[in-house]
This record gives C-alpha cells, structure tokens and sequence, in this order.
C-alpha cells in the first residue's frame, strides 16, 4: 500500500533510503522535481504551485500519504496545504515536525504547552527560502521556550551536491559554518535543514565542532513515519508498485540517483 515522497530533487533520496529500511514492506513512489530543482532560490508563491502538482501526481500514483522530504516545500507550501488544498481523505505530512521532537526530547504526537528544554543555542542551516519563511522557527515555538535559533542561508551548497562537486561542496560548509559562528560562536546543536546536507555531516560535524550535537532528517523522519502510519494504518494509500518519477530527463536524473545511493534508480517520467 503505496506512500508517496516528494522532493525538488535528489536530496529526497536519504529520506526514502531511510524509510525504506524502516519500512520495508511498503511500497513507496518517490517524485523528483528535477526539472524545476532548486526550490531554495524560488519565490514562496512558486514553490506553492510546483509542490501541489507534485503531490497531485503522488496522489494519482494511489499514495494517500505524502512526504515533502523538501525542507523548502515544507517551509513554504506545507502549512497553506494542509489548511485550504490537501483533499479531506489524504495527508501531507513535512520533515519539521520530526527534527524538533527529537531536539525538544518530545515523544512523537506530543502536543503539550511548550516548555523549557535543555538546549538554548541552536544552529540551523538550510536554503535560503527555508531560512527567509521562518518556518523551523515558528514550529519549534509550539514546543518549546527560550531557544535562540540561529539561521545560515546556505547559497550554492544544494547545486554543489547535485552536480557531485565535493571540493566545492566541502568548501561551501566550512564557509557557511564559519559565518553562523561569527553571530552564533557556542551553538549545542545544529540543524541540518536540507535533505542533501545529510551527505556532508561529517563535514558539518567537523566544521562545528565535537561538542556539537548535529541533527539530520532521515532516520528520525523514518521513525515517526513508522510511527504514524501504526497509529493510522488507513492512509496507506491503494497503490502496489514502488517507482521513481521525476519531471526531468529520465536517464541522465536515474545516473545523478544511483551516484548519490551507490545502487541502481531508474526513474521513469512523471
């Protein structure tokens, strides 16, 4: 029964691996914009349009459950979806909300008061449409108090990693932790707001400092997708065939994906 996750591009990729481990007997369809990738440069109005096509597309592939594994769609597209476009019997669910459970040691679906939690100084780094929407911020105020957030736009990295530049890549990262620790010299934990920064958390971790707890998306996304689909089994949608779909040109997006896995995607057109 078919779980749809939708990314701009390939960074989607550490998610579904992750949900994939986690899952194993679920069937998932995977849409990469690829075509349209970056979103983290895009216009909130934009990234609206392009995230609701795709998730139609996912919907159409008999997904009743979708995934945005794109920090920017969930940013910018995530809260206006699911209050006026997500129909009454399907869901979309963000990679937010995972990311500050774990951060604020909540247990999953835990909608209590915010409170006072052990971390003040956090790092997050993320495109720069993620960081503009102030949207980590504002979900993480509906768990906790007292926490400063500093954010670091990170310009260039996402195109680096999708054209397998790593010298720039790595470049890139120690730049933009260098310049968060300008305004932010302490942090105790960061916050890797992109599912492509996940490739170079060593780099992050390295860049930061041992005494820096780094958080990425992927297994705690896979956590509370297990999590979620035990406590409503019903949005496992209709449909019985994994496949990987992508808005860009099949065979040149499924050579990008099987570098960035190191096993073989093939990606079809959407």
């Amino acid at each position: 029964m078919a779980v749809g996750v939708f990314d701009s591009g390939l960074g989607g990729l550490t998610v579904l691996d992750a949900v994939a481990r986690r899952l194993p007997d679920v069937p998932f369809v995977y849409f990469g914009d690829n075509a349209h990738a970056p979103y983290g440069i895009r216009d909130a109005e934009d990234v609206y349009r392009l995230t609701t096509d795709a998730v139609s597309r996912l919907f159409d592939a008999g997904c009743d459950l979708a995934i945005l594994a794109c920090n920017t769609a969930s940013a910018a597209a995530l809260r206006r979806m699911q209050e006026s476009w997500v129909p009454k019997d399907k869901r979309v669910l963000g990679v937010f909300v995972p990311l500050i459970e774990a951060l604020t040691e909540r247990q999953w679906g835990d909608n209590s008061p915010p409170r006072e939690v052990a971390v003040k100084h956090v790092a997050l780094f993320a495109t720069p449409a993620t960081v503009s929407s102030r949207a980590f911020q504002r979900e993480l105020a509906f768990r906790a108090i007292g926490v400063d957030v500093e954010a670091q736009p990170c310009g260039g990295l996402v195109d680096a990693i999708e054209a397998g530049d790593e010298m720039l890549a790595e470049a890139l990262v120690r730049s933009h932790v260098e310049a968060l620790k300008r305004r932010m010299p302490h942090p105790e934990a960061a916050i890797l707001g992109c599912t492509h920064y996940p490739l170079l958390q060593d780099v992050f971790q390295e860049a930061l400092g041992a005494g820096v707890k780094v958080y990425s998306q992927a297994n705690l996304v896979a956590e509370s997708l297990a999590d979620y689909l035990g406590r409503h089994p019903e949005m496992q949608g209709p449909g019985a065939e994994a496949m990987f779909l992508t808005t860009g040109d099949p065979g040149f997006v499924s050579d990008k994906a099987t570098q960035f896995l190191r096993r073989r995607i093939e990606f079809r057109a959407a």
